[in-house]
């Protein structure tokens, strides 16, 4: 690592020059702000700007966070405003509250513009989550980056915007971070299972045999057996094009992958209530195999619209059969890559999450 960093760690003075890409969009689309007064390009003049993209269920921009968090940190003082443009996946992302929320949750205290029209991402012509758009003092887009990693190359980038400016004492050792959880980057040598969905829009992988019974209560029966990537549901649900709901005590689905994590976007359809659920794996209890939001036996309680982490594995990876069950009605659930993800009333994604897991 050291020897990499004494090749490619340049003094900003001696990098290359980057390129101009464009001017800084405006945010005129935003409708609403938190952290901060609306803020334009004009009144950005003379600092370097980092716009990043994402929505707060993002599995990929949970795992760039501790690096927004710690540049902003860092840099802020030398020069740098990071603007965090919140686009929704989902129509419970665009409940302000929950937005709110999340952003205290996830210690995001920089500028954040509450873009639920989409009229932020259509300015700068993004299609990702997460994605990284970085301008110098004179407003000129200078580098951009989609989806995770790369972080080391950003953050370059940054040092170099900010000395061109005539920050001083700009430190050239990158940041260290400490992630947790969620934001833990992904196994990607044992990953073997992809994204997915319970809402039929976007499904793949849908095991059942009665897979048609769309937009209607159904009682499913799963399958005896499931290959590796396909899911199933059993008992009472209603699968919609943007999400599955449980309409009974018992409901449950099935899933059937290789990788370290299982991760579930899922909320209760009736935002405030709580919603006891169990995972299992292989048909017992989870064990030191649990995630963070849920206990050794498997319990865990649905009380927020988010992302949920349900399996981390701590040994060698094989292929497993995730279950989870709700003893109670009215969850909604979408299956994601290297586990099942899902939530309740929200809205069909207009872009994929980049490279999710």
């Amino acid at each position: 690592m050291t020897l990499i960093r004494s090749i490619a760690h340049h003094l900003a003075g001696e990098a290359p020059e980057l390129p101009v890409e464009g001017r800084l969009a405006r945010f005129d689309g935003a409708t609403g702000w938190l952290n901060s007064a609306p803020l334009t390009p004009d009144g950005l003049a003379g600092r370097v700007v980092l716009v990043d993209f994402w929505t707060y269920t993002c599995i990929n921009w949970l795992r760039t966070l501790p690096y927004l968090r710690a540049w902003h940190t860092k840099y802020s003082a030398a020069g740098l405003t990071i603007v965090g443009a919140h686009t929704p996946e989902f129509g419970f992302e665009r409940d302000v509250d929950n937005i709110a929320a999340e952003t205290r949750t996830l210690g995001v205290e920089y500028p954040v513009a509450i873009d639920s029209d989409y009229g932020v991402w259509g300015a700068f012509a993004n299609h990702y989550w997460p994605a990284v758009y970085l301008a110098d003092a004179e407003g000129r887009i200078r580098f951009h980056h989609f989806g995770e990693g790369e972080y080391a190359m950003t953050e370059m980038v940054i040092q170099q915007l900010l000395v061109a400016a005539g920050a001083a004492n700009v430190e050239g050792d990158l940041v260290s971070v400490e992630p947790r959880g969620l934001e833990v980057a992904a196994d990607w040598r044992t990953l073997q299972s992809p994204e997915t969905y319970t809402g039929y829009g976007q499904s793949s992988g849908f095991a059942n045999e009665d897979a048609g019974a769309f937009d209607r209560a159904h009682a499913y029966a799963a399958p005896a057996d499931l290959p590796l990537n396909t899911w199933a549901l059993a008992g009472g649900w209603t699968v919609a094009r943007h999400a599955a709901v449980s309409n009974e005590a018992g409901a449950r689905i099935a899933f059937r992958f290789h990788a370290r994590d299982v991760n579930l976007v899922m909320g209760p359809v009736t935002r405030g209530s709580s919603i006891a659920f169990r995972v299992f794996l292989d048909g017992a209890p989870i064990g030191d195999a649990h995630g963070t939001d849920i206990a050794a036996d498997g319990s865990g309680t649905l009380d927020d619209q988010r992302t949920y982490q349900l399996v981390r594995q701590p040994g060698a990876i094989v292929e497993r059969v995730f279950e989870i069950a709700s003893p109670r009605a009215g969850t909604c659930h979408r299956p994601s890559r290297g586990g099942v993800s899902g939530s309740g009333e929200w809205a069909r994604r207009p872009q994929r999450c980049y490279a999710a897991t």
